[in-house]
């Protein structure tokens, strides 16, 4: 006499039908998301200016020394300078280089302007405070930079006195 195994059962065309659906339901919700990398690029320049600054203003206190980010917002990059004396001068006292034209990692981002005291040159004394002019001791006004890209325009603003740093976002999703 044959018996039935019933301790193996597939399963039916209505399960795997509803399963198919769940899925098509999650990635109709997914792949929208994945096109707006853009932003995340964007934000990821904001990032990074905001590092630079705080690395600019810890290294100025830690090497006991002046440190400038010099903006060049028609070229869209931004250096960053030692400043052993009284000048800024990116061609002998280099760091670094930051150039946002960098397609695949900053997607298009854009430096609209960078205003401390007057200038595009934010300075920090060896004490790590931001200041107005290289070798004086005038503590500066504070500042901002404008970036955009994608849709999104940020202002990173740097505090007088103390140089914190605060990001807000203008416009975007």
């Amino acid at each position: 006499m044959r018996t039935r195994d019933c301790g193996r059962r597939g399963y039916t065309l209505v399960e795997l039908l509803i399963v198919v659906a769940v899925l098509g339901i999650a990635g109709a919700m997914v792949i929208p998301q994945l096109g707006s990398t853009d932003v995340l690029r964007i934000q990821a320049a904001v990032r990074t200016i905001v590092s630079d600054i705080n690395l600019a203003q810890s290294d100025a206190l830690a090497r006991q020394e002046a440190r400038a980010l010099v903006f060049d917002v028609a070229a869209n990059k931004y250096q960053l300078v030692a400043v052993p004396g009284s000048v800024v001068d990116p061609a002998t006292d280099l760091l670094s280089t930051t150039d946002l034209n960098n397609t695949v990692k900053f997607h298009n981002a854009k430096l609209v302007s960078a205003s401390f005291d007057g200038d595009e040159v934010l300075l920090f004394d060896e004490m790590g405070g931001p200041i107005t002019t290289p070798g004086a001791s005038t503590p500066s006004a504070g500042g901002n930079i404008v970036i955009s890209g994608s849709g999104s325009t940020f202002e990173i603003t740097v505090e007088a006195y103390t140089g914190r740093v605060t990001v807000n976002r203008l416009t975007g999703p």
